[in-house]
């Protein structure tokens, strides 16, 4: 059985930082790739950041230089650290591991239960 659980989120001014958290329960899986998603009110979900499997971090163009993705291989948890944030970046916040257990033919997406973030004066 896989649990992720989210903490972080929360109402914060534009130029305010907050660091979102993703602890997974997956024992018996292997974690091919990790990261965090975003979907604002009617809009699609988006890639915010993301490690691949080779460990690279992969941000969209918006987060550049704002936020920050990092890991703790063995608490099994990722951390998004989000800096100068900005009212565009109001979105309920998913983190999503993508797992299998022995053949990467059987891998699959694990979501979060989703945290707002919400940027606003």
């Amino acid at each position: 059985q896989v649990q992720l659980v989210e903490s972080g989120g929360g109402l914060v001014q534009p130029g305010g930082s907050l660091r979102l958290t993703c602890a997974a329960s997956a024992t018996g899986f292997n974690i091919y790739t990790m990261g965090w998603y975003c979907r604002a009110p009617e809009n699609r979900r988006e890639l915010v950041a993301t490690f691949s499997r080779g460990g690279v971090p992969t941000y969209a163009d918006s987060v550049k230089g704002r936020f920050t993705i990092s890991r703790d291989n063995a608490k099994n948890t990722i951390y998004l650290q989000m800096n100068s944030l900005k009212p565009e970046d109001t979105a309920v916040y998913y983190c999503n591991f993508n797992l299998y257990r022995s053949s990467l033919y059987d891998r699959r997406d694990y979501w979060g239960q989703g945290t707002q973030v919400t940027v606003s004066s």
